[in-house]
């Protein structure tokens, strides 16, 4: 009996996870398959959910309905605020999360999930038929039919395990790989690109002395990624990670051993990411630094492996040993496994819509790593947008396209499939021209909507939704209609807190503009008994107003670059005029709008005023 599935995802990893997930929530009759049960939601690298930026991609895939925040809020046993003291845009929550617990409950939340059924096996090829992906056949043959395909491979495709001039095949913990799906890919056309990435050595816990290193603890506050549950840990109860560094002796060893590193040794042929090297790259890249921050981290409360934060490394075993060893703390340290690249085909994500799609294969979508990019954040984001967009595909709906101004999920897309990447694409604050707007504090206020909108966010969770912005609303309110009393109490509580008495009374609105005030001090002032979330997001948006103020003028502007469509029939080659280069990359990426063609490296502004005469001289008749 053939069975016929509306949505295939291959591949049961971070991305795979959120798509499947997504697709059968959706309903979608979806099908997951995975090379082993075991390995779902595997975190073969940084045993960790979140990170400066990633931590705000996490936010906002719960915002959208996806499953990682939750899964992360039930099996962390440390988080904490990144950038705490710093400005809001670049705060982020990171978490420590338990290598055995994370896995188990991501597959507790899809076992639970209706209309999705999990599958052992390994996919060797696609089925095409007219240029339209409809099913996947396996390894031993048997073919599954399906409406549309979601490729989350991974690191998986023709993988190869690296350590010093050892090349061995092979996934992530020596896991079978993928060997010829990406050949039969570029068969089909696709551009297949060579890239890598690498993991630490895990150190066993016994024999690490703790005492020569720096403590890192869990923040003293209770927060949490989902916007729907409340902490379910108790904050005395984190577990600690410690800071350790490099010294003279551990760039002493690197430098003179960097010919026997796979990556120096000339073993490597695939891109490395810029934003997360090898330790032996840090030297090289760094010849002036004396020292390079470390972190012990554990992996689990269940066995005693630590991980070694920032120490990277593709040296042969024998030199890993010596440097582990001239670490302060680390002298007797017993390496559990040993630290190695690894080098995996991905696609070149220029070959993909916004909405991850792809261009040349109907029905074809591409989420995670095979789009070139690095982190269990990213990978889960481009799952989730998937997921929906396979759904609205099948259901003749609009794809869920995320502007820049909307989320990083959006920011990450568009670098993607507008600039393109030729190593690991990793998610920084420093890429979001708009991160004044896109906050850790504020991703259910973005994206909550949009998710109700889509389906992916149920009437439960919109009117909490709604219930939060009411309040946002009223507290704003009660301080725009309450003026600050200069009588006795309070010039007393000012004169005690070190801050200048105004000269002359004003709304309490204005008075928390100054910078030495905060909603602490305020509800001093006057009682406001509402939950610490909303009198926060109400500090934030008054404290900042002004520049946000600016930041959506300026998106303002952007969007209506984004409302001017470019035809899907436009011929480039009839423009006269436009440089070489802006024809290629246009004809290439085929931007949707005027203002995603902006965003091309090499096409410059005067290609763009010649394509939009172009465009009004042509189609607006």
């Amino acid at each position: 009996m053939i069975i016929m599935y509306d949505l295939i995802v291959v591949g049961g990893g971070h991305a795979g996870c959120e798509a499947a997930h997504i697709g059968a929530y959706l309903g979608l009759k979806t099908a997951l398959i995975t090379a082993n049960l075991k390995n779902i939601a595997d975190m073969p690298c940084n045993p960790s959910i979140g990170g400066t930026a990633k931590g705000i991609i996490v936010r906002e895939i719960d915002a959208l309905g996806g499953l990682m925040g939750k899964v992360a809020d039930r099996s962390h046993f440390q988080i904490k605020m990144l950038n705490n003291a710093k400005g809001p845009a670049v705060r982020s929550l990171r978490a420590q999360a338990d290598k055995i617990t994370y896995p188990k409950v991501m597959l507790e939340y899809l076992h639970n999930t209706p209309n999705l059924t999990i599958i052992e096996g390994m996919v060797e090829n696609l089925i095409i038929l007219d240029n339209i992906a409809q099913g996947v056949i396996l390894s031993d043959g048997q073919k599954l039919n399906s409406k549309s395909v979601i490729l989350t491979t991974g690191t998986y495709l023709k993988a190869n395990i690296l350590i010093g001039s050892e090349n061995t095949p092979g996934g992530p913990h020596g896991e079978a790989r993928s060997n010829n799906l990406s050949d039969n890919l570029k068969k089909l056309g696709l551009d297949i690109q060579r890239l890598k990435t690498g993991t630490p050595p895990r150190i066993k816990k016994d024999s690490i002395d703790f005492s020569k290193m720096e403590e890192e603890l869990g923040d003293n506050e209770y927060y949490t990624f989902s916007f729907d549950n409340p902490p379910l840990y108790k904050i005395n109860e984190q577990q600690k990670c410690y800071l350790l560094y490099t010294n003279e002796l551990t760039h002493e060893i690197i430098k003179n051993n960097l010919e026997k590193s796979a990556m120096y040794g000339g073993y490597v042929t695939g891109i490395g990411p810029r934003y997360c090297p090898s330790i032996e790259d840090k030297i090289v890249r760094f010849a002036n630094k004396e020292r390079h921050q470390l972190f012990l981290e554990p992996e689990s409360i269940y066995y005693d492996e630590w991980y070694l934060q920032g120490f990277s490394t593709s040296m042969p075993r024998d030199i890993q040993e010596k440097m582990v060893h001239s670490l302060k703390g680390l002298e007797n340290a017993i390496i559990t496994k040993y630290a190695y690249a690894i080098e995996y085909d991905a696609l070149n994500p220029l070959e993909i819509k916004p909405s991850l799609e792809n261009k040349k294969i109907k029905n074809l979508f591409t989420a995670g790593q095979i789009n070139g990019t690095s982190g269990y954040e990213e990978a889960a984001a481009q799952g989730l947008i998937a997921g929906i967009n396979a759904h609205h595909l099948l259901k003749g709906l609009d794809p869920l396209i995320l502007r820049r101004d909307e989320a990083y999920i959006g920011v990450l897309i568009d670098d993607l499939v507008t600039k393109g990447t030729k190593e690991p694409y990793r998610m920084l604050t420093s890429r979001a021209e708009y991160r004044l707007i896109l906050r850790h504090d504020n991703a259910d206020l973005r994206l909550r909507k949009i998710g109700y909108e889509n389906g992916t966010i149920d009437e439960v969770r919109y009117a909490k939704l709604k219930e939060k912005e009411f309040l946002i609303n009223e507290v704003k309110n009660i301080l725009r209609n309450n003026n600050l009393k200069l009588n006795d109490k309070t010039k007393t509580l000012l004169t005690d807190l070190n801050i200048e008495i105004p000269s002359f009374s004003t709304s309490l609105y204005m008075f928390l503009k100054r910078p030495e005030l905060n909603m602490d001090i305020i509800t001093k002032i006057i009682p406001l008994e509402y939950p610490h979330e909303i009198l926060e997001e109400v500090e934030i948006e008054i404290k900042y107003e002004g520049y946000i103020a600016k930041v959506y003028k300026e998106a303002s502007k952007a969007k209506k670059l984004e409302e001017k469509l470019i035809p899907k029939d436009i011929n480039y080659d009839d423009i006269l005029n436009l440089a070489s280069e802006a024809r290629t990359k246009l004809k290439d990426i085929r931007p949707l709008s005027i203002g995603q063609a902006t965003r091309i490296s090499g096409v410059n502004p005067s290609d763009i005023a010649i394509l939009t005469v172009y465009l009004k001289k042509q189609y607006d008749k």
